[in-house]
């Protein structure tokens, strides 16, 4: 029960990121609030990527989802055997974490080489990539960035924004790899449901369920055999 609460929180917590990312994504099309630059196609190529839109923003609000229903009590069931059915929302489990990573992950990595590479500005040489062969040394000198001289301030711009972007990114990868460890120890650590068959004609019935811990079944097959 614990885990499962445990593991509510963390998939519902996928949610709010999942909608910041959409919302500082949306963000990155309008410097300064002007739409101008993006029906001009005067943005920086890695917006296009719709790492917080599409991946870190829909995609996640998905799994997300589908997180929360595999964690409900009411979730359906798909065998006849309690135990079978728990090791199989386990593993879907795992699997929809294991695409939150993947989704997450490509934001985190987009967004990452948006950062480095600069805006995509207007320079007294044109329109043009202004640090993009600095190999991100501009961050840290902000005495270059008036080379960008439109849109205004549209490096402080893309810093923000896209460091916002790695941080929730970043986040998300960290809450589905909890989930991940959380799900294997469940599988490879968990108690599970045993049915014994006894031969013994002293034994009032010919089968005892037990609910036994993975060290108590191996104690009870020693003193057996």
């Amino acid at each position: 029960m614990g885990s499962r609460k445990c593991g509510g929180c963390l998939s519902g917590l996928l949610i709010p990121l999942a909608l910041w990312s959409i919302t500082v994504n949306i963000l990155l099309y309008f410097p300064n609030g002007q739409a101008s630059y993006a029906s001009g196609n005067k943005l920086t190529n890695y917006v296009w990527y719709f790492e917080g839109i599409c991946f870190s923003g829909v995609m996640m609000l998905i799994v997300a989802a589908a997180l929360l229903v595999l964690e409900s009590e009411n979730n359906p069931k798909c065998c006849q055997s309690e135990n079978c059915g728990k090791k199989y929302m386990t593993l879907l489990s795992i699997i929809f974490s294991a695409l939150g990573i993947a989704f997450s992950g490509y934001c985190l990595v987009i967004s990452a080489l948006g950062l480095v590479q600069g805006p995509y500005c207007r320079t007294l040489n044109g329109w043009e990539y202004a640090f993009e062969g600095t190999a991100g040394r501009f961050l840290t000198d902000s005495s270059t960035w008036i080379q960008c001289l439109e849109p205004v301030r549209v490096v402080e711009w893309n810093i923000i924004l896209f460091s916002i972007l790695i941080t929730l990114s970043g986040l998300q990868v960290m809450v589905c790899l909890i989930r991940v460890v959380i799900q294997l120890s469940k599988m490879l650590c968990g108690t599970y449901s045993v049915i014994i068959q006894v031969t013994d004609p002293h034994w009032p019935l010919s089968l005892l369920p037990f609910t036994l811990t993975s060290q108590d079944s191996m104690n009870l097959v020693e003193c057996l055999l």
